[in-house]
């Protein structure tokens, strides 16, 4: 991919996942402060953009983000997050046809 992952992001990682791995009974209950970190965020952005995401729901563009200014929008999502502000708007249901369905359901027959 060519991004080289921050220090800090790969210590939180790497600290995750050795704590999965020593204790996998161990629930992680509260992970909802790692998301809002600014770093996590930025980083969340930088890899969207290099594998050039679409936009979701809400139709908001990377062009429109950057217009606006990535650290601004960032930012903004940020104070949402910490605040227990930000509601994401419902997916929409997308059905994709099948080309054979009777071959999706195995027949059983029985003697």
């Amino acid at each position: 991919m060519g991004l080289a992952t921050p220090q800090p992001i790969r210590t939180l990682q790497r600290n995750l996942y050795v704590k999965a791995k020593e204790e996998p009974a161990y629930r992680f209950y509260s992970l909802y402060d790692k998301i809002w970190r600014k770093d996590i965020l930025r980083r969340a952005y930088q890899v969207a953009k290099s594998r050039k995401g679409s936009s979701g729901v809400d139709g908001v563009t990377f062009e429109r983000i950057e217009s606006e200014g990535a650290a601004e929008w960032i930012g903004r999502l940020q104070g949402s997050l910490r605040t227990g502000a930000y509601r994401p708007q419902p997916v929409r249901r997308v059905y994709i046809p099948k080309p054979n369905p009777s071959y999706a359901v195995p027949q059983i027959k029985w003697p």
